[in-house]
């Protein structure tokens, strides 16, 4: 009789529970969680973000890493504004270099509050609920239904639509279903010519981030003993007194200096993310308990306090503290760690090594799909692993800029449910680059955008279309293609992303030292053998060899379209209706005019839709 009336209470309470409905439901408000949510609020629907700590940001904020990685060239989207808003906030882009690391440096407390209004400027159509936390979530009949408690205990119930999973480490995949992986994988999985042989769980290093701050030469801020303290854990950190000889790393020894300046924020405060031998840290979390995590955290955060009482004592930096004015914790350090990996979803599109080095070459055309671009090389952290030294020999090679195709965010076998941050379908190897602050921001913004056309056109999200979703990229001031020959204030900055995502004219990656580059060559003279228009085509398509001219290529699209352009216009006036210059037809033509007069006269860009493999359909 007791446990029925226990059956009893439990089941009054569920049926009891407060429940709303949302169109679309974002759980997370990390860096892609609150980047979908504004996406999704300014296309005109509402949207939910529920977030566990007191802020928005997540990697950029909550766990500390205010230096961001790549991408100074590509500053599209939400992004985009972001970077323009911290530089309007510290009076210019110049005032942003203050570390060697990045050229973008920020104070996480401002980052949060930039973040905080861009959020609040959607109005009514974004609910933003804080120090919020998932329970459970299961879907029942075409809706989500999500148990959410807030931070007073009180526990209710979401009902959405649409559902997209932003949190640092996947659990809502993995609540709903979604196939996943984690570590390595192998070889004979990916076809990645440097994976390991066999496939294993090993993950990268996180990192509990500190940022400090000066407060004086005559302070001291030494903070008391840690538990476990050892400083040869830390000798080769930087050039130091302690400093062994490192034989297996190879790694160049900094002084102290220029490792405290590596996150130098402006402020007169350090961001502490130090990977040579400083406060990485390993600790696979993914599959643990709340509770488990929480005690893997602190260990983790024990091991930062370590490294900063190195700092303090080893370095002679007494004047370096935890800031007293960043982080509303009680211990001054930020909410969680820094995680570079995470579970690793089954998605309708799989993007690998190989596929972001040679897009053109690769077997499936994904770059027809591409909804993100990012240009930070892979970088993998693996220094802190117990056994890091007989770890698989990972020998990345340099890549090009690349584009993550949307099919990534697309579980193979949920329908409704988009997937973001870190755990979108990408190989263990180029998660090393698809994980950072700018691509992961674009990512969450392609799934607010997926989301919203969805609702706005009454269909599920495996129903849009891709070109759709490219389209409210580029109309939000996105890239897709990274491609560096015009600023996307340009006018013709649409017409070659739009060229570009066709394949009928190609870039050309460059490694440039650290940075990775994209080109359209949009100067280059166009030559024939540079038009890939077959699959465009009904019929054979000879453009001959060698460079073309301008009156030779407008006839050859002539011919082709049946007539060039319309309204009485002379092709002169058509030119430079354009936007173009110089009209003669004697003159070869340059990549940039090919392709501005090759999306006025096909708009190829719609011509055909895409499935996720960038077939044409």
């Amino acid at each position: 009789m007791k446990k029925f009336k226990l059956l009893l209470a439990a089941l009054c309470v569920v049926s009891c529970m407060q429940t709303e409905h949302i169109d679309v439901l974002v759980v997370g408000g990390g860096a892609s969680g609150i980047s979908a949510g504004v996406q999704t609020a300014r296309m005109g629907v509402p949207v939910m973000v529920v977030e566990e700590t007191p802020w928005v940001g997540g990697m950029l904020t909550s766990a500390g890493v205010s230096c961001i990685d790549g991408n100074y060239k590509l500053q599209g989207g939400i992004f985009g504004e972001f970077a323009d808003s911290l530089a309007q906030r510290y009076g210019g882009f110049e005032a942003l270099k203050t570390g060697w690391v990045s050229n973008i440096n920020f104070e996480p407390s401002v980052g949060q509050e930039v973040l905080t209004n861009i959020a609040a400027s959607c109005g009514s159509l974004l609910s933003l609920r804080r120090e919020t936390t998932m329970l459970d979530v299961t879907r029942e009949e075409d809706l989500w239904k999500v148990k959410i408690k807030d931070k007073e205990g009180k526990k209710y119930i979401v009902t959405a639509d649409v559902l997209i999973d932003a949190t640092e480490l996947g659990d809502v995949a993995k609540a709903c279903g979604v196939e996943y992986s984690i570590g390595m994988d192998a070889a004979s999985q990916t076809g990645e010519s440097i994976a390991p042989e066999t496939a294993n769980d090993i993950i990268q290093d996180l990192t509990y981030v500190a940022v400090l701050k000066d407060y004086g030469p005559d302070a001291d801020m030494t903070i008391e003993k840690p538990e476990g303290y050892d400083p040869q854990v830390f000798a080769n950190s930087c050039d130091n007194p302690l400093t062994v000889t490192p034989l297996e790393t190879g790694q160049t020894l900094w002084s102290p200096q220029m490792m405290i300046s590596y996150g130098k924020l402006p402020g007169g405060k350090y961001m502490i993310n130090w990977p040579i031998y400083g406060n990485d840290y390993y600790a696979n979390t993914i599959e643990m308990t709340p509770r488990e995590r929480e005690e893997s955290y602190a260990k983790a955060k024990n091991f930062t306090l370590c490294f900063l009482y190195f700092i303090q004592t080893e370095l002679g930096m007494k004047n370096l503290g935890i800031a007293d004015d960043e982080f509303p914790t009680e211990d001054g350090l930020p909410f969680f760690p820094y995680h570079r990996e995470s579970r690793r979803i089954a998605g309708k599109a799989f993007l690998t090594l190989d596929a972001a080095a040679s897009p053109y070459e690769y077997e499936l055309p994904y770059y027809r799909t591409a909804i993100a671009v990012g240009d930070y090389p892979v970088d993998h952290h693996h220094f802190r692993h117990p056994s890091w030294q007989t770890l698989p020999d990972l020998e990345f090679y340099p890549i090009p800029s690349f584009s993550v195709p949307m099919g990534v965010m697309l579980p193979k076998d949920v329908e409704n449910l988009i997937v973001t941050e870190k755990s979108v379908s990408v190989s263990n190897l180029i998660n090393g680059a698809t994980r950072l602050q700018p691509v992961v921001m674009q990512l969450g913004q392609a799934a607010g955008a997926l989301a919203a056309i969805a609702r706005n056109e009454g269909k599920p999200v495996s129903s849009v279309k891709v070109r759709k979703v490219q389209q409210a990229i580029l109309k939000s001031g996105g890239y897709l293609m990274p491609f560096l020959d015009l600023p996307k204030e340009h006018r013709h900055f649409k017409v070659l992303q739009r060229i570009g995502v066709t394949g009928i004219l190609r870039g050309e990656g460059r490694q440039e030292g650290w940075a990775n580059q994209t080109w359209f060559r949009a100067e280059d003279p166009l030559r024939a053998e540079d038009i890939y228009a077959s699959d465009f085509s009904p019929v054979p398509l000879n453009f001959g060899k060698g460079e073309l001219k301008i009156g030779d290529m407008l006839g050859l699209l002539e011919q082709l379209r049946g007539y060039l352009h319309a309204g009485g216009m002379t092709d002169e006036q058509w030119w430079e209706s354009l936007g173009l210059k110089d009209y003669n037809p004697s003159r070869v033509m340059t990549r940039l005019e090919a392709a501005v007069v090759i999306d006025a006269t096909f708009d190829p860009f719609w011509m055909f839709d895409v499935n996720y493999s960038g077939k044409l359909r």
